[in-house]
């Protein structure tokens, strides 16, 4: 079925037909978008240099998308599968930089459809989705930069980096097993040091202003990040339980992968080769982030998020290929093209059929009348905008997204709802108890959300 001179056309056919099912799917089948998108768009209404939770890349790219397309919820869908089909280019690209023969590219790159993470759960533009071309980017120019005397490779693995830092802290975990891997070899690369320098240096100029930012703000991502991993909640067996509780997950999570895999392999041998330098280097971008997130949860007693993981396997395709790429029987292709295109359809529908059938799910909160419900309300009251959103992000951040007027979103204010000033036209969202208390303006409940209406009568 694969025969060389097909390759290309198949590696294209493939990054449409994912792009176009992972885009028109949850168009289709969700009501609204889902609760990280929705938080993106809040933060890009209001941008700086970081939020309360994380960086700021997502939210800019966010509020770039919506003034191009404003809200239209395919867009934001597309803009995801953007971020996962650049990673799926350069983990192509790559691919080839290691094998010789691009039918063992195209083996790495389809076998990523076995992984959730980069099908399933990627119309939920987020930090994690948001990471994933600068994971693939930074190994690529890292490795181009090695092999090649360009500054331009450095300077593009710097400004990736800090990309990629600027999406979500864990991105810290390729940076360092990138790291590592220089200092293991810098006899071999000690011509490079001026580069790697350079891109640092590079990175660190880019990242200055969130680091402004993180201090002004009492570090308060770095705050979120530790109370989400559960750091607060001591227990020794913690130090047990949550990083082989992480494995367990993986392994599971992993199995569709390896059952792709392992149709091609004729025996399960083989030797990680480190003195081979391909082999090294794939066994420290795939493995060792694995094993500094496995020892972080091990020494800390921290509960690492399944999520989180999600660019940690894009190049896992890529280092079991190698790894076994003398036992692959290629007669077997037939039957690995069979399950791929099994999976590759698989998920879509599985996505689909749960959309339709549960309505449990945040992806039905119809966001889009009950922002039609207060605008309508706030017209017969008052006869300004609506300039300010305040609440949380999932309340008041529908409001922000699906209102005309594109009102700013704000957590809270340290001020009292009556220091607010009528022509700013404000909407504080939250408890309908306490807000119906303070509320100086219109009151209001869809439940349930109370709703406190400020406008210029």
């Amino acid at each position: 079925m694969v025969i060389k001179k097909n390759i290309s056309k198949i590696y294209y056919i493939f990054l449409f037909s994912h792009i176009f099912l992972w885009t028109l799917i949850p168009s289709i089948s969700n009501t609204n978008l889902p609760l990280d998108t929705i938080e993106a768009l809040a933060w890009g209404s209001n941008l700086d240099w970081g939020f309360n939770k994380h960086p700021p890349f997502s939210a800019f790219v966010a509020q770039i998308f919506y003034l191009i397309f404003g809200p239209k919820d395919w867009a934001y869908y597309f803009l995801s599968q953007i971020f996962v089909i650049i990673s799926f280019i350069y983990v192509w690209k790559f691919s080839n930089e290691i094998f010789e023969n691009k039918i063992y590219s195209l083996i790495s790159l389809l076998a990523l459809e076995g992984i959730l993470f980069y099908n399933f759960t990627t119309p939920e533009f987020n930090v994690n989705i948001s990471q994933l071309p600068f994971w693939a980017l930074t190994v690529y120019f890292f490795w181009k930069g090695i092999h090649s005397d360009s500054i331009n490779n450095w300077i593009f693995f710097g400004f990736f980096s800090a990309l990629g830092f600027l999406s979500k802290y864990l991105f810290i975990y390729i940076l360092f097993s990138i790291f590592l891997f220089f200092i293991i070899n810098f006899k071999r690369y000690k011509n490079f040091l001026i580069y790697y320098i350079l891109s640092i240096i590079f990175s660190l100029i880019i990242l200055t202003p969130h680091f402004i930012w993180l201090f002004h703000n009492d570090f308060i991502t770095i705050f979120y990040g530790l109370e989400r991993s559960n750091l607060s909640d001591y227990s020794f067996i913690n130090h047990l339980l949550n990083p082989f509780s992480l494995l367990l997950k993986q392994l599971v999570l992993l199995s569709p992968f390896f059952l792709l895999i392992f149709f091609l392999v004729s025996k399960f041998k083989f030797k990680i080769n480190i003195k081979n330098e391909k082999t090294f280097f794939l066994t420290f971008i795939t493995l060792f982030p694995f094993v500094l997130i496995f020892l972080t949860s091990m020494l800390t007693g921290a509960k690492i998020k399944t999520m989180w993981m999600t660019p940690f396997y894009l190049f896992f395709g890529t280092f079991f290929v190698e790894i076994f790429r003398k036992n692959i029987n290629l007669k077997m292709i037939k039957k690995f093209n069979y399950l791929f295109l099994f999976l590759f359809i698989l998920s879509p529908v599985t996505y689909f059929s749960i959309s339709k059938f549960d309505d449990t799910k945040r992806t039905d909160y119809p966001g889009k009348e009950i922002s039609m419900l207060v605008q309508n309300k706030w017209n017969e009251n008052f006869r300004n905008d609506i300039k300010i959103v305040i609440g949380d992000e999932w309340f008041a951040g529908n409001l922000s997204y699906h209102l005309s007027s594109r009102p700013v979103w704000i957590s809270e204010l340290k001020k009292r709802a009556f220091d607010i000033k009528d022509n700013q036209g404000v909407i504080y969202t939250g408890n309908p108890q306490v807000l119906k208390k303070i509320c100086p303006g219109f009151f209001g409940t869809i439940k349930p959300v109370g709703y406190c209406m400020i406008g210029k009568r």
